[in-house]
């Protein structure tokens, strides 16, 4: 197999947030031939699966989490992990080409129907042992750029059978619990100190 994978790659958090049109982060991307997009979806499966989430969220009234969803899917390779969309750039790619590619992947949706938010966040962090084969000789570290997809509300997806088994909607607890990977959990618990910083200034007098 071609060792052809750059170690760059992002990870986008599709979350769901009713009475918001806008991702409350700090660099929105508007032009949709260079970097723009966003996601939709709601819980379903390509086989029977025993997880049920609850779905959480928030108000931009109250502040209160209780309305927000965040999706995640499960590994095909390795069932039972579960993730945020994520993926590798390809040759010359923006980190929002990659983003906004890896979501119509892996979710059939056309991103650049909604609003993709770079959180100018990245992880650098050792790639498992078990994948370094993708990789050219040698490399050991990802860098992963973090985004954030929100939606109004969950809508169904297509997944990609060679790649997702499963995907739910899940509070952004649950969510943060299931993932597998480190800086998928810090990405899905900056979200929420996201949403609630977003609800506190909206709150502030003008």
């Amino acid at each position: 197999m071609a060792h052809n994978k750059q170690p760059i790659s992002v990870l986008v958090v599709i979350y769901t947030a009713p009475g918001e049109t806008t991702d409350m982060t700090t660099s929105h991307l508007t032009n949709p031939a260079k970097d723009a997009g966003q996601v939709i979806g709601y819980s379903h499966s390509t086989r029977p699966s025993n997880d049920k989430g609850q779905v959480a969220g928030y108000s931009t009234g109250s502040g209160q989490v209780q309305d927000m969803k965040v999706l995640l899917l499960e590994r095909a390779d390795h069932p039972g992990y579960w993730q945020s969309v994520t993926g590798s750039r390809d040759g010359e790619e923006t980190l929002a080409e990659t983003a906004m590619r890896e979501v119509r992947e892996e979710t059939g949706l056309d991103v650049r129907q909604y609003a993709l938010t770079d959180w100018q966040s990245q992880n650098v962090y050792e790639i498992y042992p078990h994948w370094r084969y993708r990789y050219p000789p040698g490399v050991t570290l990802n860098t992963e750029h973090v985004f954030g997809l929100q939606l109004l509300h969950p809508v169904d997806i297509q997944l990609a059978p060679r790649e997702h088994l499963n995907y739910q909607w899940l509070t952004w607890q649950d969510a943060a619990e299931k993932v597998f990977s480190p800086s998928n959990r810090a990405a899905i618990l900056e979200l929420h100190q996201r949403i609630q910083t977003k609800a506190r200034l909206q709150r502030k007098p003008q």
